[in-house]
């Protein structure tokens, strides 16, 4: 009787793990290269465009456009050397972005009162919804020009009549994306608060404005630029006071003073610019990191 070899011993071919007692691993991103890297992801884009935004300009102006005709858009560093390095023309331009940014100020204060008030009522009752909101639709699709006229004979033509131009561009967004997210609470935690035996007033306060501060802070963002409009607009229509940046405008450009022109333009949407991002910063620090567009915000960077 023949007896059978043993059979060969089959080796496993997976790789050795060698285990090496305190090593951590590969390493985690240093938090001073984290934070190059979100700074330069936040600031390489931005300036990135104004490089091909000043290109195109400067192509516009030499290319495009003959000695003769170069004043309907002169090269970036006349602008800078007549609207900027000229005190006398920079300081005016100042004064009346002062007076420009009074009249938005108030008017976007304003509106942020009016607004939540309105919304926050209609999302107590329906009926309040029902009887209000179509108004605040009516006073944001108004022509502003068809009452630009009523408005200077009711309140004059001065400070209280641009607020009020300003209160009506900047209103709707505020009402719009309050309500928005009053009414966007989830259905589970209503329960929770009505399980607890909540009242109107402390679901209000614990949990329909806190949850509804990300769309609060989007329609204060959005307002914050109409505001500016609103006050620009003003100034363009209401001739009687201090004259704004944007009567400004309008006399450069009666006057052909281009440099002056692009300068005022400038300084009109930086102001813009800044009050959008404070308003941005702002929500940020008040929503802080538990709302997703926060995570969404990091993993972008």
């Amino acid at each position: 009787m023949t007896t059978l070899a043993n059979p060969p011993e089959v080796k496993s071919e997976a790789p050795s793990v060698v285990i090496v007692p305190g090593d951590p691993g590969p390493r985690p991103m240093s938090q001073a290269r984290h934070r190059l890297r979100k700074a330069v992801s936040l600031v390489v884009p931005p300036f990135f465009v104004l490089a091909v935004i000043i290109g195109f300009w400067y192509f516009m102006s030499y290319v495009v456009l003959d000695a003769e005709r170069r004043f309907l858009l002169p090269p970036p560093q006349q602008v800078l050397e007549t609207g900027f390095l000229n005190w006398q023309n920079f300081s005016q331009i100042l004064i009346g972005l002062w007076i420009s940014a009074r009249v938005a100020f108030v008017g976007l204060g304003i509106s942020i009162v009016l607004g939540m008030s309105f919304a926050i009522a209609m999302s107590q009752a329906r009926w309040v919804e029902r009887s209000f909101y179509p108004w605040a639709v009516i006073v944001q699709t108004v022509p502003i020009l068809a009452l630009v006229p009523l408005i200077g004979f009711w309140f004059q033509y001065g400070f209280t009549s641009r607020t009020i131009v300003c209160v009506m561009i900047s209103l709707f967004p505020i009402i719009t994306n309050t309500l928005f997210g009053l009414k966007s609470v989830d259905r589970g935690h209503h329960d929770l608060f009505t399980l607890h035996r909540a009242g109107r007033f402390r679901r209000l306060w614990k949990l329909q404005l806190p949850a509804a501060l990300p769309a609060i802070f989007t329609g204060f963002r959005i307002a914050a630029g109409l505001s500016v409009i609103g006050a620009i607009v003003g100034d363009f229509f209401f001739q009687q006071g201090q004259a704004g940046i944007g009567r400004m405008i309008d006399n450069y450009t009666e006057s052909l003073q281009s440099q002056q022109l692009f300068a005022a333009v400038i300084m009109a949407v930086l102001l813009g610019l800044s009050i959008f991002w404070a308003f941005g910063l702002l929500g940020r620090l008040v929503v802080g990191s538990w709302h997703e567009s926060a995570h969404h915000v990091e993993d972008d960077s």
